[in-house]
C-alpha cells in the first residue's frame, strides 16, 4: 500500500514520463506540507522496490521515470483525483481513438494467476453441483444482478422487492412502472444470454445490440446507435457525436475483445470500451455490465452479480477512465468482484 505522498510522486512521474530530484521535490512542496530530501528520497527507494519507477543515471544527472509506459495502467488516487471539481480536473475531454492500442498486458502475471486460481474454484464447484442447484443458482444471481445494475443506474428498488418483482410478477409499491420494467428487462436480457452463452465465444456487433435492445424495451429508450451529442453528469468528458464514428468505435471494441484470450480481460474491455463509447442514447453501462458476463459465461468462467460493489467506487472508476484513460482503479474493482462472486456463488 503506496502512501498518499508516494501515490503522488507515481501520478507526477506518469504526467511528466522523467524527472530530477529537484523536480520531485519542487512538486511534492507543492502538494504537502515541508517534506525533508531524506523521505522523499525514501519514498522514491520504496517505488524503486515495487517496481513502479526506474532510477537512471549518477550524481547530480539522476532522473526517474515511471516504469510503466501504458496509460491503460497509469495510477490515480482516486480520492485526491475527485478532491478537485469537474471544471478543475485536466482531463482527455474527447473520445481519444488511441485507447485502441493501449489493450496489451492489462492484468499483470501476478493478477492472470489470481483470476485463474479463482476460476479453477468456480468450476470445480459448479462440477459438483446437479441440474436443479445449478438452475437455482443461476436464478439467484440472475436477481442479484438485476438488481445490483440497476440499482447503480438510480432504481430504488430493494433486492427482496427485485426478486418478488422477478419470481412472483408483482410490482412493489411506491416505485415507478420503468423502475420494474427496468428490473425484468435485465431478467430478460439475462435469460437470453444463459440461452445463447455458447455463441458469445465470438462477439458480435449485433449481440451488443441485441443485448441493449432487450435492456431498454418499453422504456422509451431509441433502440438504435445515437446520432445526437449526450453529455454525461460528473465529467466534462465529451463521448463521440457522429454516428459513422460511433459506428466504427463499436467494431474496432468487437474486434479488439474477440482477439484477446483472456476471459477476464474480454470483460474488463466490454465494461470499459462500451461505457466509454456510449453508443447508444441511455442504457451503454448497462449494456457493457451484461457484455462482460456474456463473454465470461460464453468462455466458462464465473459470472458476477457485482453485489457488494460500491457504488461511488464504481463510478469514479469509470469516469478515470473517461477523463485518463486509466483502467487501474477499475481493473482492481474488477478483480475484487470477480473473487466475490466466486466465493458467494454455486456452492
Amino acid at each position: 500500500m503506496l502512501t498518499q505522498r508516494q501515490k503522488a510522486i507515481l501520478e507526477y512521474l506518469q504526467k511528466t514520463e522523467k524527472a530530477s530530484q529537484s523536480q520531485i521535490l519542487a512538486f511534492i512542496a507543492t502538494k504537502f506540507d515541508t517534506i525533508s530530501k531524506p523521505t522523499v528520497l525514501r519514498d522514491l527507494d520504496v517505488l524503486l522496490a515495487a517496481g513502479l519507477v526506474e532510477k537512471k543515471g549518477k550524481g547530480r544527472n539522476v532522473i526517474y521515470l515511471s516504469k510503466n509506459k501504458n496509460p491503460f495502467l497509469f495510477h490515480f488516487d482516486a480520492e485526491s483525483y475527485f478532491k478537485l471539481s469537474q471544471d478543475q480536473r485536466e482531463i482527455k475531454k474527447q473520445f481519444n481513438w488511441e485507447v485502441f492500442d493501449y489493450s496489451r498486458d492489462i492484468f499483470t502475471t501476478s493478477e492472470i494467476k489470481r483470476l485463474e486460481s479463482a476460476n479453477k474454484k468456480y468450476r470445480d464447484k459448479r462440477a459438483k453441483m446437479d441440474a436443479a442447484s445449478l438452475r437455482k443458482e443461476f436464478e439467484r444471481l440472475t436477481i442479484e444482478l438485476s438488481w445490483k445494475s440497476s440499482h447503480l443506474e438510480g432504481n430504488t428498488y430493494s433486492l427482496f422487492e427485485t426478486e418478488t418483482l422477478i419470481k412472483d410478477s408483482r410490482e412493489a409499491v411506491g416505485h415507478t412502472k420503468d423502475e420494474a420494467i427496468m428490473i425484468l428487462n435485465h431478467k430478460h436480457a439475462l435469460d437470453y444470454i444463459l440461452e445463447s452463452r455458447e455463441q458469445f465465444r465470438i462477439l458480435k456487433e449485433t449481440q451488443v445490440r441485441a443485448v441493449h435492445s432487450l435492456l431498454v424495451k418499453d422504456l422509451g429508450i431509441p433502440d438504435d446507435f445515437r446520432s445526437i451529442l449526450v453529455r454525461i453528469t460528473g465529467t466534462n468528458y465529451q463521448p463521440l457525436d457522429n454516428r459513422f464514428q460511433i459506428e466504427d468505435a463499436v467494431k474496432k471494441i468487437v474486434e479488439m475483445i474477440n482477439k484477446e484470450k483472456n476471459s477476464a480481460v474480454k470483460a474488463l474491455l466490454a465494461v470499459s470500451f462500451i461505457s466509454y463509447t456510449q453508443p447508444f442514447v441511455d442504457g451503454n453501462k448497462r449494456t457493457s455490465r451484461l457484455i462482460a458476463n456474456a463473454l465470461l459465461l460464453a468462455n466458462d468462467w464465473c459470472p458476477m452479480s457485482l453485489r457488494s460493489m460500491d457504488e461511488i467506487a464504481y463510478k469514479k472508476a469509470i469516469l478515470l477512465f473517461y477523463e485518463q484513460n486509466s483502467l487501474d482503479y477499475l481493473k482492481q474493482l474488477f478483480i475484487e468482484q470477480f473473487e466475490f462472486a466466486v466465493e458467494n456463488y454455486f456452492g
